[in-house]
């Protein structure tokens, strides 16, 4: 689209976001190391899913839910937060999400009290317990 993630959903609504993440996702393949980042609702088309699964490991960066609801609230232009209640919204959005999270991710990490340098650390050092071997290829269907 070329614009802004805001403008996406004003104009095209969550579903055409939804649809040119999924179109995003389908342009990836599994050649090379990547890290790739998406957005939490990444989550709610199965056919995501089924294009991130054999792309790799699937970590889950968890948290207490007040400091996520901080976290994505911090840039003030996240459109599913823009309603006249921003914490029930993020509750229910939270609600829907987490039993998917649990379910798709090979590891979670809890960020609630950790600084990003933490975070990373304990991401390589889940990885490195489901890949031993340094410059081998972590299976995509890690447990």
């Amino acid at each position: 689209f070329g614009i802004s993630i805001p403008e996406i959903f004003s104009k095209h609504g969550e579903q055409g976001f939804r649809d040119a993440e999924t179109e995003a996702l389908r342009t990836l393949t599994a050649t090379g190391q990547a890290i790739i980042v998406t957005g939490g609702g990444i989550v709610l088309h199965d056919e995501n899913i089924d294009i991130l699964n054999p792309l790799g490991v699937i970590v889950w960066l968890d948290g207490n839910a007040e400091m996520l609801f901080k976290r994505a609230s911090r840039s003030g232009n996240r459109p599913l937060l823009q309603s006249e209640n921003p914490r029930k919204a993020f509750a229910q959005i939270l609600q829907t999400r987490l039993p998917l999270y649990a379910k798709i991710a090979h590891l979670r990490v809890d960020t609630s009290v950790l600084t990003d340098e933490e975070v990373a650390v304990a991401i390589l050092s889940k990885v490195r317990r489901l890949n031993p071997q340094p410059g081998s290829p972590i299976p995509a269907t890690a447990p």
